[in-house]
């Protein structure tokens, strides 16, 4: 179904800007309402699920080689109810992938494109998106690599055009109200770091797969230690501000002005997103349609590509009404989603299968 090969490095770099793209923009708001000062704690606390899905993911992989949660499921619970949860990762992932498609739209629109319509905007990148996703795994990872330096760099940038404006003080007080309103503010990008879970439809295709939990653990920690260096950036900058703002991140690049000539460099946050975005996308796209042809039993993902587009793009309108419901998705009802289907569930046909394997050795060794 899929002949291309990727390597654990690649993975990892496909899995960064995958994981950060939506959360960069939106994470140091949402944590700063709960965690205010101690914001930066937050995505420390939020990665701990990150490893752990991690870790489940690869012990699934291990018990079962070359095979995705959509075809071991049926071999660790039974055809039935298999094909149950199958379905219901199906329609978790093409939606999500809406969700993710509207949140672009509704970015691009609101910050920079007012004119134009969102349909536009988001049929363009579906497009765009389709055409990588049926080049296939191989051709996503090298894209990966290819773009990764333009969504590294601008912030790298941004770090030092703003750090003549930082106000450390800002950090203050450390732990102000303990540890709880961190734990709190953890609860959303938690949500984030258990897309790591897409990790079971890479670990077959990898050509080291004994590196796969190394590097994947390699991408939880920069995404944890990116998170922490923007809610930073942000917070210094901000203040106490931060948790009032719908892109603080922008609101921070308005902020540079070198020599009165070099200011108001919004494209640097635009770029990080669009490429951010793209790579996002077209992981979770590869996702859908290599779930929706194991499914089926197809030989082939690739007739199913077009088809899940046009899904996508439905259901970026269907599920979210206006960009306020989008944001209501991603703090109240995304994270759990994303815990049960990405975490939990995993874990719970780990446990299964694990007894399944001793109960089988305990028979054949009697």
């Amino acid at each position: 179904m899929e002949k291309g090969k990727i390597s654990s490095m690649q993975m990892a770099i496909l899995l960064y800007p995958t994981i950060l793209a939506t959360g960069i923009l939106g994470v140091p708001s949402i944590t700063a309402r709960y965690a205010k000062t101690d914001l930066w704690l937050s995505p420390i606390l939020a990665s701990l699920i990150g490893y752990a899905t991690v870790y489940i993911a690869y012990k699934l992989y291990k018990l079962y080689p070359k095979q995705t949660v959509i075809q071991f499921s049926e071999h660790i619970i039974g055809r039935i109810p298999g094909k149950i949860l199958g379905f219901l990762y199906l329609f978790f992932y093409i939606p999500i992938t809406g969700k993710i498609l509207r949140s672009y739209g509704d970015f691009i629109v609101d910050s920079f494109m007012v004119n134009t319509p969102i349909s536009v905007i988001m049929a363009s990148m579906v497009i765009l998106c389709a055409l990588i996703v049926r080049g296939g795994l191989e051709g996503l990872g090298r894209a990966s690599q290819v773009l990764s330096p333009f969504f590294i760099f601008p912030l790298l940038i941004l770090i030092l055009l703003v750090f003549p404006d930082f106000e450390f003080k800002n950090i203050f007080p450390l732990l102000g109200e303990g540890i709880l309103p961190p734990i709190k503010g953890s609860i959303v990008p938690g949500g984030w770091f258990t897309e790591f879970f897409l990790i079971t439809f890479l670990l077959p295709f990898l050509s080291d797969r004994k590196k796969g939990m190394k590097y994947g653990m390699i991408s939880v920690f920069a995404v944890m230690m990116t998170l922490v260096v923007v809610n930073l950036i942000v917070l210094f900058i901000l203040g106490p501000a931060t948790a009032s703002k719908v892109y603080p991140l922008m609101s921070v690049s308005r902020y540079i002005s070198v020599a009165d000539f070099f200011e108001h460099v919004e494209s640097i946050v635009m770029a990080i997103w669009i490429v951010g975005a793209f790579i996002k996308i077209s992981v979770f796209y590869y996702a859908a349609a290599l779930s929706t042809a194991q499914w089926l039993n197809l030989s082939d993902y690739r007739p199913v590509v077009w088809p899940i587009g046009i899904l996508i793009v439905e259901f970026s309108f269907w599920g979210l009404p206006s960009s306020m419901e989008a944001g209501r998705y991603d703090v109240i009802i995304f994270p759990f989603q994303g815990i049960l289907m990405q975490t939990m569930i995993p874990m719970l046909l780990l446990v299964i299968a694990v007894i399944q394997k001793r109960n089988k050795r305990g028979v054949d060794s009697s």
